[in-house]
């Protein structure tokens, strides 16, 4: 399906990839594209909805700067996923005692690794390049309690939220282990700060600017270099977790299940963050805020709701979506409307069959919280094509 809604009224177009969009998102967009520094169009994916800032599903190309609060505070958020040997018949019948096995070896929610001198070896690479931001931003540090062992004993760990580690089962009854984590701690620490830095650097411009957390680094600014090395580097850390954590995942799944292989090479891509890219015949930054990159040939992970049917996907690189598209279902309502809304009994009913926690600390992750991801689908077929159809069976939240 083809743009649906192509905006403009504003300084750059916007095209709409649904026609299910809240109006607080709807006006992040045309703020957005207001903007000076944006260059082309912005592009919104079929999973829109309101963000801090900048619209989360939306592609934002800018011209010499970058928008710190459009990539967000989990930076290099995104997903990682395999194929295994195993069919589902070689699962047990009962996954309480799988999940609880899994849960013992991957950190969830507030928790971390114990520190361990392996697990400071696994974070040697990274080691350099955050001792040279903390040189330049010692106040990063300050934000993190104990920061020198923090963020490497959160390497391989999860996080909470709507971060989380499941078993799914393809259209061939393949098992696969599919996660989806970020930058955890420190990258969040880096995000706030530089977002603040945005906007003190703006100073008087700042309230030309029709949202504060739209202020931009353009280059030549002392602190946009800064910005530039210190996002990759949690963007390389969000990387590196989700690889500790799935090699975690794979030891606990082969403790318990018989002997298997992994039988597709991981895909492993961000959702929140941004690179240099060459569209519309320039080089442009492209911010990818709750969106995929979906280049012509490239493979994607594209998650559904809790219970829901998730999806591995080829891009077809389409241009007028700057080679993207969604990165999940994408939020109807916020995390406390669904706490108000559902209750534990409507958990149960919607994760039947799905072996997961039921309480009432992940009612905000309820599937009807969410978009139809069958409707996401459908309005990205010009964007990408299936490639697998997974669904649930096993799943572990923060």
């Amino acid at each position: 399906m083809p743009v649906i809604q192509d905006i403009r009224k504003t300084r750059v177009p916007v095209k709409i990839f649904t026609d299910d969009i809240e109006p607080q998102a709807f006006q992040q967009l045309l703020n957005i594209a207001n903007l000076p520094i944006v260059h082309g169009h912005v592009a919104a994916m079929p999973d829109v909805h309101l963000g801090k800032g900048a619209t989360v599903g939306s592609v934002i190309p800018t011209k010499e700067a970058i928008i710190p609060a459009a990539v967000g505070v989990d930076i290099g958020c995104g997903m990682n996923a395999v194929r295994l040997s195993l069919k589902a018949h070689q699962l047990p019948d009962n996954l309480r005692h799988l999940r609880g096995a899994l849960e013992d070896r991957v950190p969830v929610g507030f928790m971390a690794h114990e520190w361990s001198n392996s697990r400071d070896r696994a974070c040697k690479p990274l080691a350099d390049g955050l001792d040279r931001i903390l040189e330049q931003h010692p106040a990063i540090g300050r934000m993190m309690k104990n920061i020198g062992k923090t963020w490497v004993c959160q390497m391989g760990s999860l996080g909470g939220g709507n971060h989380f580690i499941e078993l799914c089962l393809d259209e061939n009854q393949d098992v696969w282990v599919m996660l989806h984590s970020g930058s955890r701690g420190i990258g969040n620490n880096i995000g706030q700060y530089f977002i603040s830095l945005a906007r003190k650097d703006m100073g008087q411009h700042l309230h030309q600017l029709p949202d504060k957390d739209l202020a931009y680094f353009s280059e030549g600014n002392p602190h946009f270099d800064d910005y530039v090395f210190a996002v990759h580097w949690a963007q390389d850390y969000a990387m590196q977790n989700r690889r500790e954590m799935m090699k975690l995942v794979i030891e606990g799944l082969q403790a318990h299940l018989p002997a298997f292989q992994i039988t597709s090479e991981a895909i492993n891509c961000h959702h929140n963050y941004v690179a240099m890219e060459s569209h519309l015949g320039q080089n442009l930054y492209i911010t990818r805020k709750g969106a995929i990159r979906a280049g012509e040939g490239e493979l994607g992970i594209i998650p559904g709701s809790m219970g829901a049917k998730s999806y591995i996907v080829r891009g077809k690189g389409s241009a007028e979506s700057f080679c993207s598209c969604a990165h999940g279902a994408g939020r109807r309502m916020s995390r406390e409307q669904a706490k108000k809304r559902f209750r534990r009994e409507d958990l149960e009913q919607q994760t039947k069959g799905v072996e997961c926690r039921k309480d009432k600390g992940v009612i905000d992750e309820i599937p009807a919280a969410y978009k139809d991801i069958d409707t996401v689908m459908a309005n990205q077929r010009d964007l990408v094509e299936v490639v697998h159809t997974l669904k649930q069976v096993l799943c572990i939240k923060g």
